[in-house]
């Protein structure tokens, strides 16, 4: 049985409460606690015989880890994980528990994927990008995009939260030609996707503002940035304050959601984003520390 297989639920497409036609995918309720465990167990599916032997070396803001380290384990396949110091205790203990390495480097993202990248080639390693790879693009957003049309074939658009672009390219291949509109949302000071569309090419090294949202920040890839112009991919950007409002407000509608998965909702709350009927907004992950939930609250 495949790593996907073993570890993959189907998470739940539910309408949202306040919002007449409106539904959350449910990927906070995914295994491991985001849609990354889609990607990597995809990813870690196709290894060579060689490369399982060998082992892997990821680079994750932390949910993307911990799908990596899951789908090691189910296959018996030794991981090490290179996070920022920004990554939450909650992910970095998510992925000690699953048996793999830690090793905690750089200040952002960009930083700890060169460390990935440098331990990858000095020891003959597969490197597992979050989001720069078919097989993660295919099993994160394309995955995620077919059990979303099975179940509302009637779906018009489908929004989500964007980082270095694996989860909207891989949902705009599968849906832009049946015409489903996508549409990213990026914090507004770490938006490198954004700006790659505006300039007309990728900046794959991306050093924006700090933001609460962890795992939307970094660069993109030439792969996700080519998907997202040629599908006709948009963007739009949400401040860090109304980012730390939408996880309050859905804390208290009974959803527990980490701040990079708020990014999205906060760009409905807000009225950037028109909630019609037939839009869906992916719940990416629910992976947020206590401390930091609790002065959310506390100010929100």
């Amino acid at each position: 049985m495949t790593a996907y297989e073993q570890l993959v639920w189907r998470t739940p497409l539910i309408d949202f409460p306040g919002y007449r036609g409106l539904r959350l995918k449910m990927e906070s309720l995914q295994r491991g606690g985001s849609f990354k465990i889609r990607g990597a167990a995809r990813r870690l599916d196709a290894l060579t015989a060689e490369e399982t032997r060998r082992g892997v070396v990821a680079a994750s803001a932390g949910n993307h880890g911990i799908g990596v380290a899951a789908a090691g384990r189910a296959l018996g396949i030794p991981v090490q994980v290179f996070v920022p110091t920004t990554a939450p205790e909650v992910k970095r203990n998510g992925i000690t528990a699953l048996g793999a390495e830690v090793i905690v480097q750089g200040e952002n993202y960009q930083g700890a994927e060169d460390a990935a990248k440098r331990r990858a080639n000095e020891r003959g390693l597969a490197f597992i990008s979050p989001f720069d790879d078919p097989w993660v693009m295919l099993g994160n957003g394309g995955a995620l995009a077919e059990e979303i049309l099975a179940e509302a074939p009637a779906t018009k658009r489908i929004v989500c939260p964007v980082g270095g672009g694996g989860l909207v390219a891989g949902i705009a291949d599968i849906v832009t030609s049946l015409g489903v509109a996508v549409v990213g949302v990026q914090p507004a000071g770490n938006c490198a996707m954004h700006q790659s569309l505006a300039l007309g090419w990728a900046l794959t090294r991306y050093d924006g503002d700090p933001t609460c949202a962890e795992a939307c920040e970094g660069g993109v890839a030439d792969s996700t940035f080519e998907v997202c112009k040629n599908q006709g991919v948009t963007t739009t950007l949400v401040d860090e304050e109304s980012i730390k409002r939408a996880v309050a407000r859905m804390y208290r509608l009974g959803f527990l959601v980490e701040t990079s998965a708020a990014v999205a909702l906060a760009g409905v709350f807000e009225g950037l984003i028109d909630p019609t009927p037939g839009t869906v907004v992916v719940v990416t992950g629910r992976n947020i520390d206590a401390e930091r939930l609790d002065e959310i609250l506390r100010t929100y």
